[in-house]
């Protein structure tokens, strides 16, 4: 079978599938997106009810850790979201400074055409 994703206009696309039209709307296509970021936020947000209040509130940065995570992931998504949670976690140790540190704005999306 040979899938291959043809432009026909700017909110749908016609998927070929073995010489069958099949007509996928851009919220179908981005489905699977959001559910891996739901995926990926589960983790955090189980932090945030369970873990988070058993500790005292020492987190040197604002957001926190766990705010800065949920912010990353829905605004760059799932993979680039959780790199930049990664880069932050590791920035938390007795040598850093801390303070305030945002989430990078995401870049607009190139727009081909």
């Amino acid at each position: 079978m040979i899938f291959i994703l043809t432009k026909l206009t700017k909110a749908r696309f016609c998927v070929i599938i073995s010489r069958k039209k099949i007509t996928v709307s851009r919220a179908e296509r981005k489905e699977p997106r959001a559910m891996l970021r739901k995926a990926v936020k589960a983790p955090v947000l189980f932090y945030r009810k369970f873990i988070s209040p058993l500790k005292p509130p020492t987190c040197r940065f604002y957001p926190t850790c766990s705010a800065y995570a949920l912010e990353a992931i829905e605004t760059h998504g799932a993979l680039k979201g959780s790199w930049l949670a990664a880069v932050r976690i590791c920035k938390c140790h007795p040598f850093h400074p801390g303070g305030i540190d945002h989430v990078p704005p995401a870049k607009p999306a190139k727009r081909h055409g």
